[in-house]
């Protein structure tokens, strides 16, 4: 059986209300927590690489104090992205930093959030095999969904 490919075409309406309704920093903690849950596809393959690792770090640190700055931010998010590159096969590894590099991204415009959590659902899809991908797929978008449902509740 052959995989088909990830697509995330249907425009999920009830995502996008829930995003209307959170705050920046709502956005980033649930792309932070939706990519930390993919992030060790990429560090198990490259432990010595920290570029996405850092992405994350430097997002945890703008929703623990605030402090913003473009420069550290953008170089983040576009070093993870960099790291993806890297990677030059589409896997999981490389979906999980792009992943992170969005994520990082949220710190700016929080509908990068939603980046973050698309690209953690590729590598959920790229690291399963044929038989289970839109399963666990689906099983992610659903944990993702209850998620910030939670987050937004707080």
């Amino acid at each position: 059986m052959k995989k088909p490919k990830f697509s995330l075409n249907v425009k999920d309406e009830v995502l996008a209300a829930l995003v209307e309704k959170a705050d920046k920093k709502t956005m980033a903690i649930w792309a932070m927590d939706c990519v930390e849950r993919v992030l060790p596809f990429f560090v198990e393959r490259y432990p010595e690489e920290t570029r996405p690792s850092q992405a994350l770090d430097v997002l945890r640190s703008w929703i623990e104090t605030g402090e913003f700055s473009m420069e550290v931010i953008r170089k983040a998010s576009l070093d993870a992205h960099a790291a993806a590159r890297e990677v030059g096969q589409d896997d999981a590894a490389r979906s999980a930093a792009r992943a992170a590099g969005q994520a990082a991204a949220t710190a700016h415009v929080k509908t990068h959030a939603i980046a973050a959590a698309n690209y953690a659902l590729q590598a959920i899809h790229r690291s399963a095999s044929a038989e289970v991908a839109k399963d666990k797929v689906l099983k992610e978008r659903e944990w993702q969904m209850k998620h910030l449902l939670s987050l937004l509740k707080k």
